[in-house]
């Protein structure tokens, strides 16, 4: 369907999914994803998407995270859509609200369109809507997963088994033993995000890929259940501060300039790692370095290839 080597694929991660990145998981045989958020304005995501275009021949997708945002307007996340019509991009992420206002013209264009859910209800709207396909994400993942708090485990064949549509799941994706385990449970292939923050091509402080070698798989939390926008963040001391706010149920308000994109934006670049809030997953646990994309794709397939035939061999 994509015309891609590997069935890996990138998720969004504002300020990081930038065409450098993009480009270098395309070209080492995945999907490689622009995060729309990063930009103000539709003609600044197409001069991103022209940038990452002179640097791959290969297919990459777009993330539109259609939900509550301080900058973006209604009217931008429209010049969003209409500009990776008009640059026929290989495929678009959504997540949040669905985009049914924009499906005619996405389909059109001949850009395939996926929605990301966490809940077999919501998959079902999804290809009632006319959707291309469905990133079913688990409880695990980094950002915003559905309050259902449904694992991958259990999301993945409950949503295969009740459409028909292709399955990528996401959600504590960081090895090639996800791969294998993720098209044992009837995925199409997997989608990561928080993985490729520890590549060579991603642009981040190295306190922040050192901090993700040395946190765990217990070192995120789930915050913002009070405002009905969970998501899932490593614990440190603005989250902290977050939480308690969250505990106390009153002004509710103090959260908002705590969880602006500016103070993650900063702290990618400074590498402070306490006053922001990263919302990356519970695959932290998994990452014990920092590699090309083009090592981490081939040895997440090799592995997951090595995996499956000792299963297979076993039978």
């Amino acid at each position: 369907m994509l015309g891609i080597k590997y069935p890996i694929i990138c998720g969004g991660m504002l300020w990081l999914c930038k065409p450098d990145l993009c480009a270098a998981i395309s070209n080492a045989g995945g999907l490689g994803n622009i995060t729309a958020a990063n930009y103000d304005s539709g003609e600044e995501l197409r001069a991103a998407i022209r940038e990452c275009k002179a640097m791959t021949d290969k297919p990459f997708g777009i993330n539109i995270t259609l939900m509550p945002s301080f900058r973006i307007t209604p009217e931008t996340y429209a010049d969003f859509f209409r500009v990776c019509c008009e640059e026929k991009v290989a495929a678009i992420e959504v997540s949040g609200a669905p985009a049914r206002d924009y499906l005619p013209m996405v389909h059109e264009a001949g850009v395939k369109i996926f929605h990301k859910v966490g809940s077999v209800r919501h998959a079902k709207n999804i290809q009632k809507y006319g959707y291309d396909g469905i990133f079913a994400a688990g409880i695990e993942e980094g950002g915003h997963p559905l309050n259902d708090d449904v694992t991958t485990m259990v999301l993945t064949p409950r949503i295969v088994e009740s459409v028909d549509l292709p399955v990528v799941t996401t959600g504590g994706i960081a090895d090639g033993r996800g791969l294998a385990a993720a098209l044992a449970l009837g995925a199409e292939g997997v989608m990561m995000a928080t993985r490729f923050i520890n590549t060579v091509e991603c642009k981040v402080h190295e306190n922040i890929q050192q901090e993700m070698i040395k946190r765990q798989e217990q070192d995120t939390t789930l915050i913002c259940k009070s405002i009905n926008l969970q998501g899932r963040a490593l614990k440190n001391k603005l989250v902290d501060e977050v939480l308690a706010i969250e505990a106390e149920k009153e002004n509710l308000d103090r959260l908002f300039p705590l969880l602006t994109g500016q103070k993650v934006k900063d702290a990618w670049n400074t590498g402070n790692v306490e006053d922001a809030a990263f919302m990356v997953g519970q695959s932290i646990g998994l990452i014990n370095d920092v590699v090309t994309c083009q090592e981490l794709l081939d040895t997440m397939v090799a592995d997951a290839e090595a995996i499956l035939r000792r299963q297979l061999e076993r039978f």
